[in-house]
């Protein structure tokens, strides 16, 4: 389990100030803009920066005091981190090898096969997807029962994400207790594997909510000014005005449909609740 409580770091007139939570077996979105403080959530879990406040744990310890061995179990895929460029595969077996007494070496060579991730080139020459498939493969070839992923997908295109994400769905599979916290500002990398998200904003997380209730139950209402001023706004939670007239962001999707069936009403998304929740009102 990892939790954060009232984490506090500064950097000029930024100011992470958040806390989260990640039971076992779970897998935990974190999504917002960019600068919005998620690699910076990242790194003061792993123990990269020195919080100015708060307590960071994973499984009841805190994070400045992790083991080696406590590490060994914690599998970590950063988007600007990662191996010398001048290593081949067959250098880093070597070096996985001697890091993790559990690294299974046939199902990371193995899924390098299947990655059409050649053992005799230098990293240097990998394209952007080969690198990212190197560092998930890489954090997920040590059976680690938690995998801290910072945007695994940034930059990539549509083909090297969707392998990117099979990969962690496999690796799930595979093993029942596992955690994941994922961060990304790619909406639909994590609908379909999340089980709850969190919204991160200028340095606050200001929404969490399952996934499945997120897609289910919330929505975008969006109608005319007449029919605004007349709307019930009990269970609006953030209302954009827009050329047509307004849109509102609701958590009570049945309830709007019961009680006005002549308004629009489009299910809702991920990138709708960033959208509304950091630029609406």
């Amino acid at each position: 389990m990892v939790r954060v409580e009232k984490l506090v770091k500064n950097y000029g007139d930024f100011r992470l100030d958040a806390s989260l939570e990640i039971p076992d077996g779970t897998v935990s979105g974190i999504v917002g803009k960019n600068g919005a403080g998620k690699s910076t959530m990242i790194k003061a879990i792993l123990g990269l920066i020195k919080p100015d406040g708060g307590h960071v744990s994973i499984n009841g310890r805190e994070s400045s005091k992790l083991t080696g061995k406590d590490k060994e179990s914690i599998g970590v895929a950063l988007s600007d981190s990662g191996f010398s460029s001048y290593l081949r595969i067959e250098d880093i077996i070597c070096i996985l090898r001697k890091m993790y007494p559990t690294f299974d070496e046939a199902f990371f060579r193995k899924n390098c096969e299947v990655q059409r991730l050649a053992f005799d080139k230098r990293i240097k020459e990998f394209s952007t997807g080969m690198r990212a498939k190197l560092r998930v493969l890489v954090a997920i070839s040590h059976k680690s029962q938690l995998l801290i992923m910072d945007e695994p997908t940034s930059g990539l295109d549509i083909q090297a994400r969707n392998d990117i994400l099979d990969l962690l769905r496999q690796y799930l599979l595979a093993n029942d207790n596992c955690s994941i916290l994922i961060t990304s500002h790619i909406s639909s990398d994590l609908e379909g594997l999340c089980d709850d998200i969190y919204l991160l904003h200028d340095g606050k997380i200001i929404f969490h909510e399952d996934t499945d209730t997120l897609l289910d139950s919330y929505a975008i209402l969006k109608m005319n000014e007449d029919t605004y001023g007349k709307l019930d706004k009990s269970h609006v939670l953030a209302t954009k005005k827009e050329q047509f007239g307004y849109a509102c962001f609701t958590d009570e999707k049945r309830f709007y449909a019961h009680k006005y069936p002549d308004i629009v009403i489009e299910n809702g998304s991920i990138d709708d609740m960033i959208l509304m929740l950091t630029g609406g009102r």
